[in-house]
């Protein structure tokens, strides 16, 4: 039994369960852009939580991607690019909206209450991983890959990216971000993207034991209880989840990541390996906008002090910064829109960055009481 709404890029359906409660799904439905979240998408799915996480007959929330590739590949910024690219230096409108509502959505996940899980399954990049960071209960498969690719286009790993890159293992968040890194399955538990395993297949039998599941009116028991069921679908799984490449390497990730981003990219520059992985690591980091270097490691020196929502303010001032004065625009244009990726960056290494330029990056374009997210709370 379920109520399915016939909306085209998201849909919604609540399914009852057989204590006569409901679980929430919503799945993003945007196969042929690998659900790539645009701000309509954004409204639609913050629109829906608030009405269901009010809802007193509903105790779960499942959201998912369709198709089989990936749950998220990150944002639309398309729009965003096309209004920055006529106002060279102004922060565009387009961002403001689009990147303020996106974080909403994100702090509403992770402050929403009631389980969240997330369908990690394919692709999560981006945007993607900003609603799986705010998930309670973040599920990888055997076909997952993550990854916060945007030194690739000249931004930052943004949507709470401050915040969750800076609680992994020794320097594995700065790898991540300066490298574009794609996790498997067991990389994403070792750093805690996902904190349950799944094999691909078993969609099906987890929504049909979130409808068998015996829920409560109290939250914690609810949280407890699918951990349980999460775990027990974990250990019954015929399919191992493996070695991390990122723990097995933890130690050399330490020391190519460590001291400032000039350290780093002499570093990286020569380096000579044999290992796959590490070399695919290498070229992307040095094919990498040098502005984005240098905010990835401002990002790693905020440490752990900032609150969820400190972050979130923090960020949204940083992504339109980068919109009106970094190198975001020719890092869309060069990966995104004409699509030769060959991205003519404003500086040709880390050491001509200005100091002053990652200073005005980080420094909010309002005042508290005018910011877009003053609302947010903690």
């Amino acid at each position: 039994m379920s109520e399915q709404s016939l909306t085209q890029n998201v849909l919604f359906e609540k399914v009852a369960t057989q204590g006569g409660q409901f679980v929430g799904r919503v799945t993003l439905n945007m196969e042929k852009a690998l659900n790539a979240l645009n701000l309509d998408m954004v409204q639609q799915i913050t629109k829906q939580l608030l009405v269901w996480q009010a809802d007193e007959d509903l105790v779960c929330i499942l959201l998912d991607g369709a198709g089989d590739k990936a749950f998220c590949a990150g944002g639309d910024v398309r729009e965003i690019h096309a209004a920055a690219s006529l106002h060279p230096g102004e922060i565009p409108a387009p961002a403001v909206e689009f990147f303020t509502q996106e974080y909403q959505l994100d702090y509403l996940l992770h402050t929403f209450g009631k389980p969240v899980v997330v369908w990690g399954d394919g692709i999560v990049m981006g945007g993607g991983l900003g609603l799986m960071a705010g998930a309670s209960h973040r599920i990888v498969t055997d076909r997952s890959r993550v990854a916060m690719p945007e030194v690739t286009i000249g931004l930052y790993p943004d949507v709470s990216g401050s915040y969750f890159l800076n609680r992994m293992p020794g320097k594995s968040g700065i790898f991540l971000g300066m490298t574009a890194y794609n996790l498997n399955a067991a990389d994403a538990k070792y750093v805690d993207i996902g904190n349950h395993y799944m094999h691909h297949q078993d969609k099906g039998k987890l929504i049909t034991a979130l409808t068998d599941m015996t829920w409560q009116r109290d939250e914690a028991s609810n949280h407890q209880a699918l951990h349980r069921l999460l775990n027990e679908f974990e250990a019954a799984s015929d399919i191992a989840l493996g070695a991390s490449l990122l723990q097995q390497h933890q130690a050399q990730i330490d020391e190519l990541m460590s001291g400032s981003a000039t350290d780093i990219v002499n570093r990286m520059q020569a380096l000579e390996t044999e290992e796959k992985w590490l070399q695919r690591a290498q070229k992307t980091l040095l094919a990498g906008s040098p502005i984005s270097w240098h905010l990835i490691i401002a990002q790693a020196q905020l440490g752990t002090e900032l609150s969820l929502a400190q972050v979130f303010q923090l960020e949204l001032g940083m992504s339109v910064n980068c919109c009106a004065v970094a190198d975001f625009c020719e890092g869309v244009r060069a990966l995104l829109i004409d699509k030769d990726r060959n991205p003519q960056w404003k500086y040709s290494s880390a050491k001509e960055v200005p100091e002053s330029l990652v200073a005005r990056i980080m420094a909010s374009p309002w005042t508290p009481t005018a910011h877009p997210l003053s609302q947010l709370a903690g």
